[in-house]
């Protein structure tokens, strides 16, 4: 049984792409490594909300599927045993006297001497879908996550939005989907230019300035999507199963009390990942300074200046430059 008072160089609260990213790149960096996630799994949003989706922009992959690469991050991180705790919320983060800090969740006490916040957006829940009777639909053929594209094939499938990841989806499953209609109230798409361009060339149905107005089906799933167009033209979509995704609400909870500044709901950083409180530090799409850009893969980026910012941090004579990795590993003999 670990012992409760066991002291970490530094804690990561997130389990997702950037927290496991750092998880490694601590080890790299020969320090003692604790990672603290909320969800009962590792991957944050990517294993949450979109494990089938593909991503396009992280380096050296062309496509790569969410829950590949957050399989790939846990492998990568794991080769330096950090201490995993899943399905813990942190709820408050107190500085002791010897300026190392005092974790407490919603289920025990950790203690680190530095942490590190990859939080993404916090915790999240999806925007439902306004219309009446909704809710007895919501566990059968109605959906705000997708975790298993094959479930659509052959289907009839609407998907509802007009963001990224809606029109990533209508695209996904058409060529498995019988027939595959995308509907977004607006004219004009908010996906990647790349994307809507796809779509256009795609076989799938695009229903624009439309908005869903009611559902119709039977004790068990929704048959009927009633949509209106601009000029108050109904239309009737015929679906097996719907998807819908208006996107998140997301909320930092309890990261707002701890006393660290923030502009509209990103911790403040300097270019070294410190916020104002020493020894926390934090990464990814959580931070902002100036030049921000919120992608994964510069949350990786971020990371690797967190850990080696703690590094320095801890021990003062050990550098922020970094050796090159191979270096690193012959050394680690891992």
């Amino acid at each position: 049984m670990q012992m409760e008072k066991e002291m970490y160089d530094v804690t990561i609260i997130g389990g997702g792409p950037i927290g496991l990213f750092a998880a490694f790149y601590g080890g790299m960096r020969q320090l003692k490594v604790k990672v603290i996630e909320s969800l009962p799994q590792l991957g944050g949003q990517l294993s949450a909300l979109y494990p089938e989706k593909n991503i396009y922009d992280v380096a050296g992959y062309p496509k790569v599927k969410a829950q590949d690469l957050v399989d790939q991050l846990v492998l990568q991180a794991k080769q330096f045993k950090p201490t995993i705790v899943i399905n813990q919320t942190v709820e408050n983060v107190v500085k002791m006297e010897n300026q190392h800090f005092q974790l407490s969740t919603d289920k025990e006490t950790h203690y680190t001497k530095t942490v590190l916040i990859t939080a993404g957006v916090g915790a999240f829940s999806p925007r439902k879908l306004n219309v009446e009777n909704v809710e007895q639909y919501e566990d059968k053929n109605l959906h705000y996550f997708v975790s298993d594209l094959n479930s659509f094939s052959d289907k009839k499938v609407c998907v509802l939005g007009g963001g990224d990841s809606a029109v990533d989806w209508a695209l996904m499953m058409e060529p498995i989907a019988n027939k595959v209609s995308i509907v977004h109230r607006r004219e004009r798409f908010r996906a990647h230019e790349a994307s809507v361009e796809q779509l256009k060339k795609s076989k799938v149905e695009v229903l624009t300035s439309c908005e869903v107005v009611d559902i119709k089906g039977d004790q068990n799933k929704i048959h009927t999507v009633t949509i209106k167009d601009k000029d108050d033209k109904e239309v009737h979509v015929n679906v097996d199963e719907l998807v819908t995704n208006y996107g998140f609400v997301s909320s930092l909870g309890p990261i707002k009390e701890w006393g660290l500044e923030f502009y509209k709901n990103s911790i403040i950083v300097n270019s070294r990942m410190r916020t104002n409180i020493e020894g926390i530090y934090s990464a990814g799409d959580i931070v902002t300074f100036d030049g921000k850009v919120k992608l994964i893969a510069t949350g990786f980026s971020d990371a690797a200046t967190a850990i080696s910012s703690i590094k320095t941090y801890i021990d003062p004579t050990s550098r922020q430059q970094p050796q090159h990795s191979t270096t690193l590993f012959e050394k680690i003999k891992v």
